[in-house]
């Protein structure tokens, strides 16, 4: 069970090594300015591995759980898949309902555990493979493995790379946890923490707070739901930035390093690269050479 492009490492592992039964998934949504129906990208992967698919929209659904029951599966694996399993789900195969997830449990228990680990500043962060219980992420540990979040990375680069450290420890982790070998170890819910779903509009700057606060804000919300502010009226995104040493007042424009920056709490916040409303990505010097008035007296 999954959704994203971050659950198809685990399903290409899993269907090299097992007999994969069927792949449950999002149903197909509107896309693009021709609001064209697009499948997941694990529906993708799957067809081409010649896997049988289901997109219920509620699995809750006695229609969807019979198909699901059909299949008769052994285990069964979910990576982002989207939606809460019911008991009767998770109490379906014979060794249970097994979760990769993109953080250190009990850190990050939610929907969004990668970004909220940039955003609070995290050194590491890492994949923990856990046995699911009817709460959110609140399973016993089969295995965990960490990695160290790098200086300038975003939340696409660091999914990309948890996504294929989960598929990796997944197989290392499931023939013991098959054989016996493993025991689940409880979570310290004393040390957890929670990493709801996010908005689009908590992508908007507040120029009010520290810059090194806002430069990891845009770091965690690249690519979804992307940093923002407005320019001309116009919602202007903010794809790459950093912290830089200065003053100015707090959402002033400036030019700095012959970037445009904002003024902050604390800091300067250097624009490394924008996406204008309408325009493609690009970056901040080229930005400003079309900007008149960016550094203007408003």
């Amino acid at each position: 069970m999954g959704s994203p492009e971050f659950a198809v490492p685990v399903l290409r592992a899993l269907a090299k090594e097992y007999n994969v039964v069927g792949v449950v998934t999002q149903p197909d949504k509107a896309a693009g300015r021709g609001r064209n129906l697009k499948a997941p990208p694990v529906k993708q992967a799957a067809l081409e591995l010649g896997l049988p698919v289901m997109q219920p929209r509620r699995l809750r659904k006695p229609e969807a759980f019979a198909q699901l029951a059909e299949w008769k599966p052994d285990l069964i694996v979910v990576t982002a898949y989207g939606q809460i399993l019911r008991p009767n789900v998770l109490e379906l195969p014979h060794y249970g309902c097994v979760n990769v997830h993109a953080s250190l449990l009990p850190r990050w228990r939610g929907a969004s555990p990668i970004q909220h680990a940039i955003l609070n500043g995290d050194s590491e962060t890492g994949i923990t493979i856990m046995l699911m219980d009817e709460g959110m992420d609140t399973g016993p540990i089969l295995s965990q493995r960490a990695i160290p979040i790098l200086p300038d990375e975003t939340a696409g680069e660091l999914s990309k790379r948890l996504s294929e450290l989960g598929a990796q420890l997944l197989l290392e982790t499931l023939p013991k946890y098959l054989s016996g070998e493993i025991t689940p170890q409880p979570q310290d819910d004393s040390q957890a923490t929670y990493a709801p779903l996010l908005k689009k509009e908590d992508g908007r700057l507040d120029f009010t707070r520290p810059a090194e606060e806002l430069a990891r804000q845009v770091r965690a919300f690249n690519p979804w739901p992307a940093a923002f502010t407005e320019w001309r009226g116009q919602p202007f995104k903010i794809l790459r930035a950093h912290a830089a040493d200065g003053e100015a007042p707090a959402g002033k424009r400036l030019v700095h390093e012959k970037k445009p920056a904002f003024g902050t709490a604390s800091g300067i916040l250097v624009l490394d690269e924008v996406q204008p409303a309408g325009k493609k990505p690009m970056a901040g010097e080229v930005f400003l050479r079309g900007a008149r008035g960016w550094a203007e007296a408003e």
